[in-house]
């Protein structure tokens, strides 16, 4: 017997479902090539410089994207192609997940002590989840329909808007998602030992200093 046809939604949620592996891998690759490149940057500026780049403004972002991860994935949990969230953090921005993500990037690269660094990390990581949005965004107008049309409408795509803030009286979260999220926050803190023990072997010679970072 001839298999059925199908749907368009079902054909969306499978490309949908390759895309976001092939994306997940892609991002992969390009972390592990900057993360290489700075293996052999030094920071310009004077040991107290560097030290508030890393420890005070790198840090605070770090933790604040992982907070801000967590609090949004107990909005979201595993209903993002099922129903349209509009509340707690999505209220405000349509990508919450990908903001703070964003933030804790510009951590990662304060880990090196230099501004620019941070501010290109920031950069880059946006720029790869504005690619990823506009798929995702024909992918859950297709599922989700008028409504997600109407919230698209409504509330901005990365960029949030704290007037249009609005929250319920309880969320439920799936654990095992949340339980995800909170393991995805513990790699953004693996970065911080991860350039102390780079600074240490460019301190001692054993990792050459090939350029300098401002």
């Amino acid at each position: 017997m001839a298999a059925a046809a199908r749907s368009p939604i079902e054909k969306s949620f499978d490309e949908m479902g390759r895309y976001q592996r092939r994306r997940r891998i892609l991002l992969a690759l390009l972390v592990g090539v900057f993360c290489a490149l700075l293996i052999f940057g030094g920071s310009a500026h004077d040991e107290l410089g560097h030290e508030r780049i890393e420890g005070q403004y790198g840090v605070a972002l770090i933790l604040i994207g992982i907070g801000g991860r967590l609090w949004s994935i107990l909005y979201i949990g595993d209903r993002k192609s099922a129903e349209v969230v509009a509340t707690g953090p999505y209220s405000v921005m349509r990508n919450p997940l990908y903001f703070f993500s964003t933030v804790a990037a510009a951590g990662i690269g304060a880990q090196t002590g230099s501004v620019i660094v941070s501010v290109a990390s920031a950069v880059l990581c946006a720029a790869a989840f504005y690619i990823v949005t506009l798929r995702e965004e024909r992918h859950l107008t297709t599922v989700l329909g008028a409504p997600y049309k109407d919230y698209l409408a409504r509330v901005p795509r990365f960029f949030p808007n704290p007037r249009l803030f609005r929250d319920q009286a309880k969320v439920t979260f799936t654990p095992r998602v949340f339980n995800h999220t909170l393991r995805d926050g513990l790699i953004f803190l693996a970065a911080i030992p991860f350039f102390e023990l780079i600074e240490s072997g460019q301190e001692s010679g054993v990792i050459p200093v090939l350029f300098w970072l401002y």
